[in-house]
């Protein structure tokens, strides 16, 4: 059984989390859960401690047994307008959006967060390690945007999307080096060292 738990027994409560602030390409992903009081999977977990494998696995069994749950993105060229913490929220917003359900409180992974219409929430350091909403909210944008950068990566094969995500390794820097960027990189962020690109504003 995992050793995740819900924070609050006598409430709806919505998990919220987001993937891929830290890339280069692509847009960031967010996903919003309510799961049912009794949900429990040994499997479930912080998607940053899973294989791939488990958590297209979890994805699954997220999807099938929530009370309702929602993904949404940010895209590149929004993340350059209001910034990715502006955009990490808000894309968070969007899946929020979508839960058919109302929650009372929702959990927030991270430290900071825009309130939503007039519901309560928590911000919780790391808590896609600690609470179980979060946990399956981490899973689905994960899942969500791998996938989409796999799309990606069909169009724009000398990147690696599909092995990196967009995420800043030494072979995906070397690759912007060698092609330059393409439409899917995010401008405001540092594409090449400072001494090529400069600083930024």
């Amino acid at each position: 059984m995992s050793l995740l738990t819900f924070k609050y027994k006598n409430k709806i409560e919505a998990g919220c989390d987001e993937a891929g602030r830290g890339c280069l390409a692509g847009p960031v992903f967010a996903a919003a859960v309510i799961l049912p009081k009794d949900f429990n999977h040994p499997l479930l977990n912080d998607s940053k401690k899973l294989n791939e494998a488990q958590r297209l696995e979890m994805a699954e069994v997220i999807k099938t047994k929530a009370l309702t749950w929602g993904v949404a993105r940010y895209m590149h060229y929004e993340i350059d307008k209001v910034n990715i913490l502006n955009a990490s929220i808000r894309s968070m917003h969007r899946a929020l959006d979508q839960l058919a359900l109302s929650p009372n409180i929702l959990l927030i992974d991270g430290n900071r967060f825009i309130p939503y219409k007039d519901i309560s929430h928590e911000c919780i350091i790391k808590g896609d390690g600690k609470y179980t909403s979060i946990a399956a909210a981490s899973i689905l944008a994960k899942t969500e945007r791998d996938a989409y950068m796999k799309e990606l990566h069909e169009k724009y094969p000398m990147y690696n999307w599909k092995q990196n995500k967009g995420y800043p390794t030494e072979e995906h820097r070397n690759a912007i080096i060698a092609h330059g960027p393409c439409e899917f990189h995010r401008m405001s962020f540092r594409l090449y060292p400072l001494a090529v690109q400069g600083e930024l504003f």
